[in-house]
């Protein structure tokens, strides 16, 4: 993959129909792939199959879902069911928030969704056992939550482990304004949650530090983040969840804009 290249991030709860609006600019204007999460109420396989039908050239990934809730072999049976273009799709998995035997299981499904065919598997991860995991096992690893200069530490060390590692770091991104509120509340929901509280003691940092909050900080933190790593995956939040306020986050920050 080129490095440094600059992708977008959307939520699977917008469902198929939205995405499969919104894709088409995305690849117009030049980002490098399109990630969709998968939430309990948003299967991000059924939305990347809708966006496929309507591209040509946009990579498509998972970013990510969690092995603890949708088994590796039920995702691998989705990914042939729905025919997805394994040319194009990178299949993000992490643990999910079931603690025990989250290396065992995320091991297995890397060697479960492997053996089915999926030639690129990412792990998202926080710590650095499940790092060096995706690193080893997998073709990379999703970091998320991180500023540039930690994202640029943990690429380095996943690059030493695996020189053909793909590194790639999930910002939250608001461009206007009227967005703010809604990062403000996203991030403390993260805050709160244990794991990624004691991430953030850990890196020194506060939550906020790890996204991008206007337009005027877009520049800067995007050539922060692509020096840092392989690629980097705004993830678009905006004042509302129509089709219509993620076509202006595109045309706001677009690559080639």
């Amino acid at each position: 993959m080129t490095r440094g290249a600059v992708s977008l991030g959307l939520a699977g709860s917008l469902g198929p129909e939205a995405i499969a609006r919104i894709a088409p600019a995305a690849e117009d204007a030049g980002f490098h792939a399109l990630w969709v999460n998968d939430t309990p109420d948003g299967d991000a396989l059924a939305a990347l199959s809708a966006a496929a039908r309507v591209t040509d050239r946009l990579r498509l990934a998972t970013g990510v879902v969690p092995v603890d809730r949708r088994s590796a072999d039920a995702i691998a049976a989705e990914v042939a069911s729905l025919r997805l273009p394994l040319d194009r799709l990178t299949l993000g998995i992490g643990s999910g928030m079931a603690k025990e035997g989250a290396l065992a299981r995320v091991r297995r499904a890397i060697d479960v969704l492997h053996e089915a065919g999926v030639p690129r598997v990412v792990v998202g991860a926080l710590g650095p056992k499940m790092r060096r995991t995706g690193a080893e096992r997998a073709e990379g690893v999703l970091l998320n939550w991180v500023p540039p200069t930690e994202a640029r530490a943990q690429a380095g060390a996943l690059h030493e482990v695996s020189s053909s590692a793909h590194v790639a770091v999930y910002v939250r991104t608001a461009i206007v304004p009227a967005a703010r509120e809604r990062l403000d509340v996203e991030t403390a929901r993260y805050a709160s949650f244990p794991n990624y509280a004691a991430n953030f003691e850990r890196m020194g940092v506060d939550a906020a530090d790890t996204t991008i909050r206007d337009v005027t900080e877009l520049g800067d933190a995007l050539a922060a983040y692509t020096a840092a790593t392989d690629e980097v995956v705004l993830r678009a939040i905006v004042p509302d969840d129509t089709v219509g306020a993620y076509l202006d986050f595109i045309e706001g920050a677009a690559p080639s804009a």
